[in-house]
């Protein structure tokens, strides 16, 4: 072997070796800040909670107590898993924040400037947002003895890979626009806007059935209904097989659904790779 072969063949592993390192380096700051952060977990946890017992309470209430339209289910069990999945989805958006926070106070400059291959950054950005969020996503899951839910081992097994892939999709669309934000504030307003609309049309709190045209084509095309309805259906069973997502009058598959989000995750993990290698 040629010694320009020897040090080409010694060069890809520890190529691969300072990616990965960068990429963990990332992926656990951003958990000790968030862990840091007591305010914000604390925010993050109650918030779902208030949806829960509001929404679940009153409504359930002005329902009759029961949930015609999912086979008898309560509107509390009916939102429970939306509830998780909105905890998830908050928590992943905003943790795209990390980025703009790090660019105003400097450590972005210091990041890109590095000798470490830029992508890292993006990766390392949204494996921490999701880790956040997957986490608060399953500290949810200890209520649902309060509302009535059932989980087995094998739903349990079940859940755990759907959210990781709604936290993954939903984190990598957060990275996706903070690298393009060059404020706090600008950030926050883009989130916003995005947000609520992508909470509302996600199914959520109400079935996605039975609704008007115009609301069935933005529901088809909000990522996250495609996340949280797996969810509810690995949640709650047979009964949640009456609101569950239809294209024409087929339902679609929970597999398909997950495949939908893996696959906008990765194109918003892309996108936020190419930002960072652009950006000076």
């Amino acid at each position: 072997m040629t010694a320009t072969a020897m040090t080409t063949s010694g060069t890809a592993p520890r190529a691969r070796g300072g990616f990965l390192r960068a990429v963990y380096i990332v992926w656990w700051r951003d958990l000790i800040r968030f862990w840091r952060d007591r305010a914000r977990v604390a925010a993050s946890f109650a918030q779902p909670l208030l949806y829960l017992v509001i929404f679940g309470s009153g409504l359930s209430s002005a329902l009759g107590g029961s949930f015609g339209a999912a086979g008898g289910v309560s509107y509390t069990q009916f939102i429970y898993p939306g509830v998780i999945s909105m905890s998830v989805l908050f928590s992943a958006i905003f943790g795209g924040m990390s980025i703009v926070w790090d660019r105003e106070f400097g450590f972005m400059k210091e990041l890109l400037v590095a000798p470490i291959d830029r992508t890292a950054v993006a990766v390392g950005k949204t494996l921490g947002s999701a880790t956040q969020s997957l986490l608060q996503g399953l500290i949810l899951l200890v209520l649902a003895p309060l509302v009535g839910v059932t989980l087995t081992v094998q739903s349990f097994v079940a859940l755990l890979g759907l959210m990781i892939v709604l936290a993954f999709g939903l984190s990598a669309m957060g990275v996706a626009i903070a690298s393009k934000m060059r404020s706090m504030q600008g950030f926050q307003v883009v989130m916003n806007f995005l947000m609520m609309p992508m909470f509302f049309l996600s199914g959520a709190l109400f079935p996605l059935v039975g609704l008007p045209v115009w609301m069935t084509v933005l529901t088809r095309l909000d990522p996250a209904s495609y996340g949280i309805d797996p969810i509810r259906r690995t949640v709650l069973g047979a009964p949640a097989e009456r609101t569950a997502m239809t294209i024409g009058d087929q339902i679609v598959p929970i597999g398909i659904e997950a495949l939908v989000v893996f696959v906008f995750g990765l194109a918003m993990l892309a996108f936020a790779a190419r930002a960072f290698q652009q950006r000076d």
